[in-house]
């Protein structure tokens, strides 16, 4: 066997040093390593026929001959670096052969023959590296009709050569990835001459019509593109409607990225009929066509960028993707805010990574994971967060696993982890709590937990960590130290319950006073009858009079001569502005006055629903009322009163439905009867 080789078997360890193949050479099985070759058929004759994979590290200008690698009639896999031209016959035998990757030094026009890659029959994989596309033959493509994937490093400025040679496998090809050092032009193909169907137009459609569409992912990968006459400094626009005409129906995986700011243009309305996953990347992302079906039709979308914007307005584009499942978002610039209120509009998102974003100062941060009620996984990885607050959490019930990466200080609250039901696992791989109290409770969580695994990467000692005074302390013994309950809570708390209760009695006493200063004589008054209850002669009054100041008149003209004049015994009324006593709270004349009389006589009219301190007399005859049971209550209507006017007050118009009133009479011949039927009523009782 030659110096040059390295023979492995597929159970062999590899050595620890050779790792100068590891980057470009892929193994596993019976493989042969070869490094600075010259001359493939000299170099290599010591490596055995039955090698499956064959990596070839060839010096600048290696050239591949006819039936160079004749003999090995095993091999899966060819890796070829250092490559400068490959002849017709190269490959003849190679019917087994599934990956072959040729990369050829940078800045070198490697040549590719005619029909030199025909033999190929079984090629599933195909990796061209450093390649300039104008040295190969047109038709390089055309013998590979199982090719499903390629990979094309280019050094091309003009996309249009890679899309001309793409017309031959374009039925088989499932997967496309392009990378070009330059900034390219985007134009429509100049195919004519050397093509075999010059007629077609699906360049980049990656149609396969003799399989189902269940097993086939087409993708297409673009990289480092400006469309023609665009700044390539600046501004890089993709017009993804001139470059496919109309989407390809199967196409599952589209990859675009750009060096600086980048426009996506969708001008129709056509979409890949199966989940697309989009990935886009660039320093800023404009959308031109937000409401069209292909944004409508991702389900996987992966964006690294410091904006992603709907154009002409430059509104936030996330909340536009409704069809979104899994989503991965990373932020280039923790510096730049990006608008991500949106993301509580994917209401089918069930996996979602959020890297290097900042959340202090976000705005709507609080409402950010709203009606995300279907999401079962949460990465936030690198992220700057303040506090991990209950608000955050209130809908996400589905929540199965969370993965912790915070770089900020932070802190972690009990109320953030209640609403996560359905929690199974907290991988936390960076977690800078703060030491307080607020964040001690998660150590003895975390470690009594039978529902949900924490998992702890990254911590000093196994344990987790928090940060007190720029250096590091374990947060377990820092809760041990500081939060366990002592005396000195105990008389925080008594005090702040004293105040509480201080504070309250104050508000009660200043909106509520006069209202319990009336219970209170209520109240006395009902002890008092029940302790005096065969005293004789205990009220003062017969009848205490509640009414309106502007109904005077009626009372002195007509009241006081039918009842206080009419006997014997004399009745004796308690009037307002005459009884009260002079000097003293009004409220306490009222309760007094209205203890004092064996019943409370009401004036009933619109003058009286008008004043406050008749509905207050009111309302106080009502609770005595209801304290004593004893009939001490009578109404009298002066006027008729219109039935919407006692509905707006309740306490009244509910004792007018329950209790039966009086009615002041207009006919003179029917008043002499009312004065003796209310006489009665007011009268005392004799022995």
């Amino acid at each position: 066997m030659s110096d040059t080789c390295l023979v492995l078997d597929a159970a062999s360890p590899y050595p620890r040093y050779d790792t100068w193949y590891s980057s470009w050479c892929t193994s596993g099985e019976r493989t042969a390593v070869c490094q600075k070759v010259s001359d493939v058929t000299l170099d290599l004759a010591g490596v055995p026929n039955d090698i499956q994979v064959l990596c070839v590290d060839g010096q600048s200008g290696l050239v591949l001959q006819p039936d160079v690698f004749a003999r090995f009639h095993s091999l899966r896999s060819i890796y070829i670096t250092g490559l400068s031209a490959v002849f017709p016959g190269a490959f003849r035998g190679q019917t087994n052969l599934h990956l072959l990757s040729l990369v050829s030094p940078q800045h070198t026009n490697v040549s590719v023959a005619s029909k030199a890659l025909d033999d190929l029959q079984s090629l599933e994989e195909l990796t061209l590296g450093n390649c300039v596309l104008s040295g190969m033959a047109p038709d390089v493509f055309a013998g590979l009709k199982q090719l499903k994937s390629l990979h094309v490093s280019s050094q091309d400025e003009e996309f249009s050569e890679l899309l001309c040679r793409l017309l031959d496998v374009s039925a088989s090809l499932e997967s496309l990835r392009v990378t070009m050092e330059k900034v390219v032009t985007l134009t429509t193909p100049n195919c004519s001459g050397g093509l075999r169907h010059p007629g077609r137009t699906d360049v980049l459609q990656l149609q396969n019509p003799t399989e189902p569409a269940a097993q086939s992912q087409p993708t297409l990968k673009l990289g480092n593109f400006r469309l023609s006459g665009s700044d390539p400094w600046n501004i890089q626009v993709f017009n993804l409607s001139l470059i496919f005409g109309t989407f390809p129906q199967r196409l599952a995986d589209l990859s675009i990225q750009s060096m600086g700011l980048m426009t996506l243009f969708i001008a129709d309305n056509s979409a890949p009929n199966v989940d697309l996953k989009l990935s886009l990347s660039g320093e800023q992302i404009v959308l031109l066509g937000c409401e069209r079906r292909f944004v409508k039709s991702v389900s996987i979308l992966q964006v690294a960028a410091n904006q992603l914007l709907c154009g002409p307005d430059s509104s936030a584009a996330l909340g536009h993707f409704s069809s979104v499942v899994q989503l991965r978002l990373t932020q280039r610039s923790l510096s730049t805010a990006q608008d991500l209120s949106g993301l509580n509009n994917l209401l089918h998102l069930k996996h979602l990574d959020l890297q290097s974003v900042n959340f202090i100062n976000l705005p709507g941060l609080n409402v950010m994971f709203h009606n995300l009620t279907r999401l079962e996984s949460l990465g936030l990885y690198d992220c700057w967060l303040d506090s991990l607050e209950g608000s955050l959490a209130v809908d996400l019930r589905s929540l199965k696993y969370l993965y912790l990466e915070i770089s900020s200080e932070t802190s972690m609250t009990e109320a953030f982890f209640e609403p996560l039901v359905s929690l199974k696992s907290v991988i936390i791989n960076q977690l800078q709590l703060r030491c307080n109290c607020e964040n001690a409770w998660f150590n003895e969580w975390a470690r009594q937990q039978k529902r949900v695994e924490v998992f702890l990467f990254r911590s000093q000692q196994g344990a987790l960590q928090c940060q007190s005074g720029g250096r590091l302390e374990e947060l377990a013994r820092y809760g041990r130290e500081h939060c366990s309950l002592d005396v000195g809570l105990v008389l925080f708390g008594s005090t702040a319950a004293f105040l509480l209760l201080f504070m309250l009695a104050v508000l009660v006493q200043q909106l509520a006073a006069e209202y319990l200063r009336a219970f209170f004589h209520i109240a006395h008054g009902w002890l008092d009858e029940a302790l005096r209850r065969n005293t004789r002669g205990r009220y003062l009054y017969d009848a205490f009079v509640s009414y309106s100041g502007r109904d005077e008149r009626w009372v002195v003209e007509q009241l006081l001569p039918g009842l206080e004049r009419r006997g014997p015994p004399f009745l004796r009324l308690c009037l307002h502005s005459r009884d009260f006593q002079l000097g003293k709270d009004v409220v306490e004349n009222i309760t007094d006055s209205l203890y004092r009389s064996r019943r409370t006589l009401c004036l009933l009219s619109r003058h009286f629903l008008r004043s406050n301190w008749c509905s207050l007399e009111l309302r106080l005859a009502t609770y005595r009322l209801q304290v004593e049971h004893r009939d001490v209550l009578v109404l009298l209507f002066l006027e008729k009163i219109p039935s919407r006017l006692l509905t707006a007050h309740h306490r009244l118009a509910r004792l007018v439905k329950t209790r039966t009133y009086i009615d002041w009479p207009q006919d003179p011949a029917q008043q002499e009867a009312f004065w003796e039927r209310l006489w009665a009523k007011l009268a005392p009782p004799r022995d």
